[in-house]
């Protein structure tokens, strides 16, 4: 397993949009169409990534824990499938059933959008408020495999609530650390 952090995108950057393919779904989906009336968090997520696995489940509890309170849920994988075939749109509509995904998971085939997002590692979060501001990036939580620290989604539940409760999202902010994405040549 290599060891990448995220790149912390600066606060405050306005979400780049997207137009992607949706693995489930096969539709496209725009960020517009996708964005939550709170806000929205977007994943880098990837099939075969150990620390994506590590916190599948409790990705899917936070989603379904906060999508109710108006914040949406975006997983987007950006890997190379020609060189991690275990990547693939038909392995990611299976990931996404396997875990119940209750939100979109997009195919960015190009890696066009994890370079505009300066997406580093998988998992990846970032938060943006309801005008799509950059307000929280990094971590789920301090659980990684093999830590023994069981995953709680801490960090990331700590700035959805304080987006609830219009207080200031917590710092300071530490980087996600997983599997790097796997960039074409």
């Amino acid at each position: 397993m290599s060891l990448t952090p995220s790149n912390m995108l600066p606060l405050d950057t306005k979400a780049p949009d997207f137009n992607l393919p949706d693995a489930v779904t096969s539709k496209r989906y725009s960020l517009s169409e996708l964005k939550g009336e709170k806000g929205t968090v977007i994943m880098f997520l990837s099939n075969h990534c150990p620390f994506v696995k590590h916190v599948n489940d409790e990705i899917v509890r936070v989603a379904n824990d906060y999508t109710v309170t108006g914040f949406s849920f975006i997983a987007i994988m950006s890997n190379n499938v020609e060189a991690y075939p275990e990547d693939h749109p038909d392995l990611m509509l299976k990931a996404a059933i396997k875990y119940h995904y209750p939100f979109p998971y997009l195919y960015d085939h190009t890696q066009e959008v994890a370079k505009a997002y300066d997406a580093a590692c998988t998992p990846d979060f970032y938060l943006f408020n309801s005008e799509l501001k950059l307000i929280y990036r990094g971590q789920l939580d301090n659980s990684r495999p093999g830590n023994g620290i069981p995953a709680n989604g801490r960090d990331l539940r700590e700035a959805l609530d304080a987006v609830l409760s219009n207080n200031q999202v917590p710092a300071p902010q530490k980087p996600s650390i997983g599997c790097n994405i796997k960039w074409k040549e």
